[in-house]
């Protein structure tokens, strides 16, 4: 089936920012719809997505964008087989020409890419994990849930981004979600006995102002076994450090609860927290350029725990392949928008996966209702799912997907 036109609007995601939302209509009337996410904390090799400038927005806008998907991107797509994703996305590759998406802006061209994906499993008559994985989609994924908010997604005194609870002893979605909840509540309960902010960060983890990033930790296992659940067997924790986000780049330093550290500093607070804490992942421990301590401490703690790499691979295949070389880590963050289109996604993928390495499917800090990663976790068997907390509506919506996808399965 063929593509008769696309369509671009300007809508707003979860922080009030200006972004893009992408029809794709068939020759036969059939439509896909995608909606663009955005970053906060971002690598600096990401695909870069287009802002208009100027005094709308603040600057924000997306207008170019807009007309760049209705003018130059329709024109290329329209009449091409909708089915045929891969040369969908190479023609978009081709027609911006840049090796990071600048000219275009990877927000159009993966708007386009996702509307154009969902059109044809609308036409198919099958969910987009369907479309994606065929009869291998089967798994779903683990989540890891954000529930303290820190670093550059919170208003407050926290050097780590995210403290996330994983709860990966149960076999049913439903189970996780539940004892998911059930320990959100229970925490929220807690910071108001303790006098504390429950006011929610961009993730709709809790944004409260702590004595130390250990005492995020405590109040995570407090909560959890308060609400009747067994720590380090039901339910385990993860950090995403943002390091690049404290690291002074001209000195080699990092800047960490008030002290100036030195890689191997750094790798020693870590390492007591994993002696300390259940913690089963540890995200983004150093600065993308920090290759000497991404290797010494996956080779010293790799075979323990799951250790992720974002900022330093920004879904790009060639510096994936480069860490898989390097043995910077053991699992790569998988997003959409920091590469611009769903084949080099599922590409990425693929290339993490062939290593033995974990790829875990994110959601960015500034989201929408769009559910494309839930269906993307499903259809690769990507076994983890990372978007933000139980709580906002643009994070919820992608857990309710997958609770749908479950009940769907029959499983």
């Amino acid at each position: 089936m063929r593509i008769a036109s696309l369509k671009a609007y300007e809508i707003l995601d979860s922080r009030g920012n200006p972004t893009l939302r992408v029809k794709c209509f068939l020759e036969d009337g059939t439509v896909g719809t995608a909606n663009v996410p955005s970053g906060a904390s971002k690598g600096k090799n990401e695909a870069l997505e287009i802002r208009d400038g100027g005094n709308r927005f603040f600057g924000k806008g997306v207008l170019k964008a807009v007309r760049n998907v209705e003018d130059e991107i329709s024109k290329a797509l329209v009449g091409k087989n909708a089915l045929d994703q891969w040369l969908i996305d190479k023609t978009l590759i081709n027609i911006d020409g840049t090796p990071n998406k600048s000219r275009l802006g990877a927000n159009a061209i993966l708007g386009a890419s996702l509307a154009v994906a969902h059109a044809a499993a609308n036409y198919l008559r099958i969910p987009l994990y369907r479309y994606i994985g065929g009869i291998f989609a089967r798994t779903l994924p683990v989540p890891m849930l954000n529930f303290i908010n820190g670093g550059l997604h919170a208003d407050n005194n926290l050097d780590i981004q995210e403290f996330m609870i994983v709860p990966k002893g149960f076999e049913k979605f439903r189970d996780r979600i539940r004892c998911a909840v059930e320990i959100f509540q229970t925490l929220k309960g807690i910071l108001k006995e303790k006098g504390l902010s429950v006011s929610l960060g961009d993730e709709g983890g809790f944004a409260p102002s702590l004595s130390s990033n250990k005492e995020a930790l405590d109040l995570l296992m407090m909560a959890t076994e308060r609400a009747g659940y067994k720590v380090g067997e039901e339910v385990f924790f993860a950090l995403d450090c943002a390091a690049s986000s404290f690291f002074d780049e001209e000195r080699g330093i990092y800047k960490f609860e008030g002290k100036e550290l030195h890689g191997k500093d750094l790798m020693d607070i870590y390492a007591d927290y994993i002696k300390r804490y259940p913690i089963i992942s540890i995200e983004d421990p150093f600065a993308e350029g920090d290759y000497d301590s991404w290797r010494e401490f996956t080779s010293k703690f790799g075979d323990r725990i799951t250790i992720v790499g974002d900022d330093i691979y920004t879904t790009n295949k060639k510096l994936i392949r480069e860490g898989i070389e390097g043995g910077y880590s053991n699992a790569v963050l998988i997003k959409l928008n920091q590469i611009g289109t769903l084949s080099e996604t599922l590409e990425a993928i693929e290339l993490t996966k062939s290593a033995g390495w974990k790829a875990i499917i994110s959601h960015r800090s500034g989201e929408t209702e769009d559910t494309t990663i839930a269906d993307l976790a499903v259809g690769t068997n990507a076994g983890w799912i990372k978007t933000g907390s139980v709580a906002r509506s643009e994070r919820t919506a992608k857990y309710n997907r997958l609770i749908e996808i479950e009940e769907e399965m029959g499983i």
